[in-house]
């Protein structure tokens, strides 16, 4: 495999199986998957040397709270279902909005199905948004300073946040590494964290997208909660657990 290489279906569903249960044998994933143990060992090696879980003799488990996944490797998980997410937030954005998106694969994939729209403002503390809509789109583009993170471009700090803060805009685009049971809404970057907390107080409507490996996810650092969001943008119906948490979100799962 290339280090470039995209998740194949398997590796996703392994990945799903292992921040589900926690913990998986080689055994059981080599039984769920009907293929030999060297095959499921290749995987959990590659997916580990891509900080996508951790190795252990035996089996594979989850990363913990404070971990996450590299931002190359992100790029990569759930790409199918994250454009499919975007199209759909796409499909509910009018021309000539005023926006602001913030950091994550999922946000940046929404970007990139903006690009047609016309006479879009869009606001964002992510370098990799930005260079998407420049490069093809007529968005009218301004970029929050502060503190960059070489890993995945993002823009974060105390100049950031008060950026945003100047700014009222009609759509807050919003990315989340974790929703819980009761709707409590986790990231895993506290400077991260303030930003997106900024945007949805500066935005009249406020859509989540997340795709459906983040329900029920471990993640460290508290962001808000469900109430605090319009809209929910995901790749498959939530799981039933987090039905009373969503009683006042609309759902979208896209196609």
């Amino acid at each position: 495999m290339t280090s470039d290489q995209a998740l194949n279906g398997r590796q996703r569903a392994l990945l799903d199986r292992v921040a589900r249960d926690g913990f998986a044998t080689i055994e059981d994933l080599a039984a769920q998957f009907d293929v030999t143990p060297q095959t499921i060992r290749r995987d959990v090696n590659w997916l580990s040397d891509r900080n996508l879980l951790r190795r252990y003799h035996g089996g594979a488990s989850a990363l913990t709270s404070s971990e996450n996944a590299a931002y190359t490797a992100r790029q990569q998980m759930f790409l199918d279902e994250k454009r499919r997410i975007a199209r759909r937030v796409a499909a509910e954005i009018p021309n000539h909005a005023t926006l602001f998106i913030n950091l994550g694969t999922t946000t940046e994939e929404v970007a990139r199905a903006l690009r047609q729209h016309t006479g879009l403002r869009v606001i964002t503390n992510n370098l990799n948004v930005a260079n998407i809509l420049a490069d093809e789109s007529d968005a009218d583009l301004m970029v929050a300073g502060g503190k960059v993170r070489a890993r995945d471009k993002g823009v974060v700090g105390e100049q950031a946040v008060d950026f945003i803060r100047m700014f009222k805009v009609d759509f807050g685009i919003i990315g989340i590494s974790s929703i819980e049971e009761d709707g409590t809404l986790r990231d895993f970057d506290i400077a991260e964290v303030r930003v997106a907390q900024a945007i949805i107080e500066q935005s009249r409507t406020v859509f989540l997208v997340a795709d459906h490996s983040k329900f029920g996810r471990a993640a460290l650092v508290k962001l808000g909660h469900l109430s605090q969001i319009d809209a929910l943008f995901t790749d498959a119906p939530p799981p039933e657990w987090i039905a009373e948490s969503l009683a006042d979100v609309a759902v979208h799962v896209a196609d």
